[in-house]
């Protein structure tokens, strides 16, 4: 099997729960050795139903593969002693405890990168360090409701604030955690040091909604309101077809065009509200109606004949069920199924990212808690203490 772009790079993940552990499977998948440092009682998120057996979660299962797991008691001289030697000898620490924690412990950035300054030193949590909101608890609910998510979902549907229905916020800042400690390692193979780095949830999701959201407030003095118009529009949403639901959306000048011309409703090509995407931004409501009552004449099967080949995006509503049988991922074998050694047969997700010569892989599956502690832990003690572990 060829090495993944990460390989020889090692992790050592002090994180909990999904954005942390998110992140550090996709650093694992990519070939570096992941070693998730847990306590006696484990990652919370290995009790999150369903499971098979205690401690073995679905979605930590999904959240740890490709990581081998060790127990250690940071509070205890000894357990301490193994974990800075295991961070002595690593490329990268990623942890989610608040940075108070890891001071009381000791382990700030400036203690470790006196025994490894190579070290690349990720903290991921709740709010930046910087301002008021500092030391705060926060899960993936929290920051939702604080980025503007929640309030945006109100916008349309129910008229009250909701959460999207998936852990955005963690899986966000997850891919985040990932993606800055790729370009840390990066770095330094320029410079030949490590760095600390922090990924906030709440400043990482105000950045990610903003992108479209801040509008009118782009400018000084503004320009309008915030809030993007076409993505806020009660009337877009998968269309009911005859026999189900459909999303269609057509979106550039040529996109209208045709889809007019292929619907039969040639009548709305003079209608100067619709002619250009700033027309159409300030129009958004009436022209989703429109589509809403032409989309309604025809079943999903006859838009898809329809539009398929012309170009315009246009898809069947799929449910999650839908995706584990679907033709596509079947033929990229996107799903595969492995052996556990205690959780039997299992489905994996796929590894989105292909790479021409290192590709990814899926090489263990997630760990029993502590699986890996003597296998680590001997290893450490076997060998010499680096200069400056003792120091800490």
């Amino acid at each position: 099997m060829m090495e993944g772009p990460l390989a020889g790079v090692r992790v050592i993940d002090l994180t909990t729960v999904a954005m942390g552990p998110y992140a550090t499977q996709i650093l694992g998948d990519m070939g570096a050795d992941v070693i998730k440092v847990e306590s006696g009682s484990g990652d919370v998120f290995r009790q999150a139903s369903p499971m098979k057996s205690p401690n073995m979660g679905a979605a930590f299962l999904n959240l740890n593969r490709n990581k081998r797991s060790v127990v250690i008691d940071l509070k205890s001289g000894q357990g301490r002693l193994a974990f800075l030697k295991l961070v002595a000898e690593a490329d990268v620490l990623v942890f989610n405890l608040r940075p108070q924690s890891m001071k009381n412990l000791g382990l700030t950035y400036e203690e470790l990168q006196l025994a490894n300054p190579r070290l690349v030193y990720c903290g991921a949590y709740g709010f930046s360090e910087k301002g008021r909101y500092a030391g705060r608890p926060a899960f993936d609910d929290v920051v939702q409701a604080m980025c503007g998510i929640a309030s945006l979902q109100g916008i349309t549907g129910r008229h009250v604030p909701s959460y999207v229905n998936t852990i955005m916020a963690d899986k966000c800042a997850g891919l985040t955690v990932a993606y800055s400690i790729a370009m840390a390692l990066f770095e330094r193979e320029k410079s030949g040091l490590g760095q600390a780095i922090e990924v906030p949830m709440f400043e990482t999701l105000v950045s990610f909604t903003l992108v479209e959201h801040l509008a009118g407030e782009t400018f000084v003095p503004p320009l309008g309101p915030t809030g993007y118009q076409r993505v806020l529009s009660e009337h877009r949403k998968p269309y009911r077809a005859k026999d189900g639901y459909v999303s269609i959306l057509p979106y550039t000048d040529r996109h209208w065009l045709t889809f007019f011309e292929i619907a039969g409703e040639q009548k709305h090509l003079a209608d100067e509200r619709f002619k250009t995407m700033t027309g159409r931004s300030k129009n958004i409501n009436e022209l989703y109606e429109i589509l809403a009552s032409v989309v309604a004449t025809r079943t999903v099967d006859e838009w898809q004949k329809l539009l398929g080949d012309s170009d315009i995006p246009v898809a069947p509503v799929m449910s999650i069920d839908d995706l584990i049988s679907d033709s596509h991922l079947f033929d990229e074998k996107f799903f595969s199924i492995t052996n556990h050694d205690s959780e039997g047969r299992l489905r994996n997700i796929g590894i989105p990212v292909s790479f021409s010569r290192t590709p990814g892989s899926i090489r263990r599956p997630a760990p029993r808690l502590g699986e890996h502690t003597a296998e680590i832990v001997g290893d450490l003690f076997a060998a010499p203490i680096k200069k400056g572990v003792e120091e800490n």
